[in-house]
């Protein structure tokens, strides 16, 4: 049993092995670049995940692109804003506030404030429609009168 356990813990750490030694660089620093940008790229067809960790076609592509432009010795930026260009600010985890993503963050505030205040109003409304009078009083007083007489009798 300890030999089956041994044998399938080699094979699965050589298979790990292998899937990060696939990608060939020149330097060190092309590498760190490399892993830097494939977690910070968004994969496209996945949901909120990055291309290093996607196994999608679209995120193998991206994988691609991101190494034959590393190799380029292209900058992050130019990397990230040659992603943005073709994919749009979805596939950057960090998109930069423009005025559609600023829309996003400030209308469910406003929202949130009109609705709160809309109740607020309605309710100083309902309760000035709602004082009480003295023919409130009045008429009150004559039904509770008029059903202690339908009681007693």
């Amino acid at each position: 049993m300890k030999t089956v356990l041994l044998l399938l813990s080699l094979i699965i750490s050589v298979s790990a092995f292998a899937q990060q030694d696939r990608y060939q660089f020149d330097n060190k620093e092309q590498a760190v670049r490399f892993e830097e940008l494939t977690k910070e790229l968004r994969c496209p067809k996945c949901q909120n995940q990055n291309i290093a960790d996607s196994d999608a076609v679209v995120a193998k592509d991206l994988r691609d692109k991101v190494l034959v432009l590393v190799k380029e010795n292209k900058s992050k930026d130019e990397v990230i804003d040659y992603m943005i260009d073709r994919y749009g600010y979805f596939v950057h985890y960090d998109p930069p506030v423009t005025p559609a993503t600023l829309v996003l963050w400030v209308l469910p505030v406003l929202i949130v404030i009109l609705g709160f205040g809309f109740i607020v109003i309605r309710q100083r409304k309902a309760s000035v429609k709602q004082r009480w009078s003295e023919n409130d009083e009045l008429l009150l007083n004559k039904l509770i009168a008029q059903n202690k007489h339908q009681e007693r009798s």
